[in-house]
C-alpha cells in the first residue's frame, strides 16, 4: 500500500538535532541491538536508506506485534505537524529496510496500513500505549501505521 500520509497544519515541535541527541541515539541503537528493549518498552533499531543521501540511518522506534513475524511501527514524531524522516525513507525504499533488536538483523518490507486495518492496528496500539492517543490530539495528520514483514 502506498505511503501517502501528508504532513499537518499544527503539531508538537521537535527538538533540533545535536551533539548530545546524536550521541544519545547512537547509545540507544547500541542498547537495543544488544537487550531489545528499553525498560519496559519492545523497541527495535529500524535501518533505512535515506531518500536523499542513500546513507543507511538508524532510528530507535517501538513496536508491536503485527500478526504472525510481523511488525508494527508508529509514524508519530510526538504529535510533530511533519512526518518523521524514517517515514519518508521508507516510503522512498520500502524494500530496502531492515530491523535490528537483541542479536538479530531482519531484511523487512514495509506497508502502510490504511482503512479498518489501521483504525483496528490503532485501537491496539493506544490500548497497549495509551500515550500515542495523546499524539492524535496534538497533531492534524493521520498518524500512519507501518507493517514491517519480513522478507
Amino acid at each position: 500500500m502506498a505511503f501517502d500520509t501528508h504532513n499537518g497544519t499544527r503539531g508538537a515541535r521537535q527538538p533540533r538535532r545535536n551533539r548530545v541527541a546524536r550521541w544519545g541515539n547512537q547509545w540507544m541503537v547500541g542498547h537495543v541491538r544488544r537487550t531489545g528493549s528499553l525498560g519496559r518498552t519492545q523497541v527495535l533499531v529500524l535501518v533505512t536508506i535515506g531518500r536523499k543521501t542513500g546513507a543507511e540511518r538508524m532510528t530507535p522506534v517501538g513496536w508491536f506485534p503485527g500478526g504472525g513475524d510481523a511488525k508494527l511501527i508508529v509514524a508519530s514524531a510526538s504529535g510533530a505537524a511533519h512526518n518523521p524522516s524514517w517515514y519518508l525513507n521508507l516510503a522512498a525504499h520500502p524494500d530496502a529496510a531492515r530491523i535490528e533488536f537483541a542479536g538479530q538483523r531482519i531484511e523487512v518490507s514495509a506497508a502502510q496500513l490504511h482503512g479498518a486495518e489501521r483504525d483496528d492496528a490503532w485501537r491496539m496500539i493506544t490500548t497497549q500505549s495509551p500515550n500515542y492517543a495523546k499524539y492524535e490530539t496534538i497533531t492534524d495528520r493521520e498518524i500512519p501505521i507501518i507493517r514491517l514483514t519480513p522478507r
